[in-house]
């Protein structure tokens, strides 16, 4: 079974650890066999690549590399914090800011 994580593809993070530590972006991808999730401009390495119909010159290009999700947190209206889940009006799960009280998304 998949463990239930609290990030979604397309949330902003800041990243708490690492290079990176105290830099914000938003998720592109999440990799949950490995726990780790891309995040747009940060973590960045280089890769070597040969031409292709795609790329015709190749050579070095930047890439996005995976940062472990115990490093993330989510940023609701500018602030990092924690989430909860809790049902709302509707009966529906939701996530929610713990340092706000607000519901997210």
């Amino acid at each position: 079974m998949q463990q239930k994580l609290h990030i979604k593809v397309g949330d902003t993070v800041k990243i708490l650890a690492g290079e990176s530590n105290g830099q914000e972006g938003k998720i592109l991808s999440i990799d949950r066999k490995k726990m780790r999730a891309l995040v747009e401009g940060i973590n960045l390495a280089k890769r070597h690549t040969k031409p292709s119909a795609a790329d015709p010159q190749g050579g070095i290009v930047e890439k996005e590399a995976g940062i472990h999700i115990s490093n993330l947190m989510v940023v609701h209206k500018g602030q990092a914090s924690r989430l909860g889940r809790k049902l709302n009006k509707e009966g529906k799960l939701v996530r929610y800011s713990k340092k706000s009280g607000e519901e997210i998304k």
